[in-house]
């Protein structure tokens, strides 16, 4: 019992300056916004590193990878399953809103924001799968063109051979170094947490009492059902039963850490540690991740929808038909897609859906608050999503044994560590 508490120690403590940083924004109210500093510090920590993060893990994966088959079917794999995930995300908050329908009765005075720059979809591809300046590659903004790129420099070091193993060498070391720092960081966490949340709390919590309750009171709960029903069965479908103790062990970081960022980006190093732990292969988990940050977002997903559906509510217009939910699961995997890891992201997304439900500019505003206020949440189920989702990829590419061969390769380490010291 003491050996499980002490696997939880670290999550518990961070979840506890969650809550102590809550209560201090309640408490305080905006006078607690004076010890923002300190969490913005923790932020920008993680950003510092995220660019090169992803650079390394991504390339040396790609680089290191046994064959270029390999790649293919984890690349195939992980699609297949990001997929089928957004969609049953999606499907959940569709029947969440048919049964508490939303935005009826909401009175939100309309404003219509100025100088909107239009952008054509293949422009806005263009834009977002690369950039004009090799420079612009170490932004989190472009997070995609980086992604990017670092495949094709995975790819081009693998197919070179011998001259490009030294390389591969560096990019593998990169990201071993990379992850230390991560770790370093992260003895920072509990207070950079604790001051985030207090400024945050202060901040918002009177607002959350008004207009957007509605959304509030709905979307958490179905987050926190998806999160606690829907990841146990994902890691189940995965891991048996083995696959769930390894998962609610090691993910409890990640989904504080994602709460307190805001960021799917930010998170991505705790995530990394988390797969490694529980046991997803290297090749499998520094490419399945980094890519999901991007465009695996369960929780944009339940977002996607339930934005909509109050704004079908606020602008009277009818949310009911086969056609009208088929339409808006695809804007909700689509604004997935395109939505960015960063805090406060999604604004690309919530132009999609203003843009394709021929909607007021106005409805723009309406839907940025909502995502506002359910945010954290949906950092955190987009975040600890891409790892069950590594493990499902494994689950397809390695067979339902792949639990049991974890605890093999820890029996072998465990030995190897044993008999270097017998010998010092």
């Amino acid at each position: 019992m003491a050996k499980k508490l002490k696997a939880y120690r670290f999550p518990l403590i961070l979840l506890s300056s969650i809550m102590i940083g809550s209560i201090i924004g309640l408490i305080f109210g905006e006078k607690a916004g004076i010890i923002r500093p300190l969490g913005d510090l923790f932020l920008n920590l993680l950003f510092m590193v995220v660019v090169p993060l992803v650079f390394f893990s991504i390339s040396s994966a790609v680089a290191n990878m046994d064959s270029m088959r390999r790649l293919g079917k984890i690349m195939g794999s992980m699609i297949t399953i990001f997929v089928i995930t957004g969609i049953i995300a999606s499907v959940t908050m569709v029947v969440a809103t048919i049964i508490f329908p939303m935005g009826s009765g909401v009175d939100i005075p309309l404003e219509t924001p100025e100088n909107v720059e239009k952008v054509t979809l293949s422009d806005q591809l263009v834009n977002t799968f690369t950039v004009p300046d090799f420079v612009e590659l170490f932004s989190r903004q472009n997070m995609l063109a980086l992604i990017v790129f670092s495949v094709l420099i995975g790819l081009a070091t693998g197919l070179t051979g011998d001259v490009g193993k030294p390389f591969a060498r560096f990019l593998e070391s990169g990201s071993e170094i990379f992850m230390k720092v991560i770790q370093i960081i992260m003895y920072y966490a509990p207070i950079g947490l604790g001051a985030y949340f207090a400024s945050l709390i202060g901040d918002m919590g009177a607002e959350l009492i008004g207009d957007y309750a509605q959304a509030f009171l709905l979307y958490y709960p179905v987050s926190i059902l998806y999160f606690s029903i829907g990841f146990t069965l994902y890691a189940f479908l995965a891991g048996g039963k083995k696959g769930v103790a390894r998962f609610w062990k090691n993910i409890l970081t990640p989904a504080a850490t994602a709460l307190g960022t805001g960021s799917s980006f930010a998170t991505l190093p705790v995530n990394l540690q988390a797969a490694k732990n529980i046991g997803v292969p290297k090749d499998i988990r520094e490419t399945v991740l980094p890519l999901g940050a991007t465009i695996h977002m369960d929780g944009s997903c339940l977002s996607a929808i339930l934005k909509i559906a109050f704004v079908f509510g606020v602008f009277n217009m009818d949310y009911s038909g086969i056609d009208t939910f088929l339409t808006a699961i695809a804007i909700a995997l689509l604004s997935g897609v395109v939505m960015s890891g960063i805090p406060g992201g999604g604004f690309i997304g919530e132009m999609v859906i203003v843009t394709f439900y021929g909607l007021p500019i106005q409805a723009l505003p309406i839907i940025s608050a909502i995502g506002v206020v359910v945010d954290p949440p949906a950092t955190m189920l987009n975040s600890t999503g891409d790892t069950v989702a590594s493990m499902l990829v494994t689950r397809q590419l390695e067979g339902k044994e792949w639990m049991d061969k974890v605890n093999v390769e820890e029996q072998q380490t465990a030995y190897m560590q044993g008999m270097k010291k017998e010998t010092m």
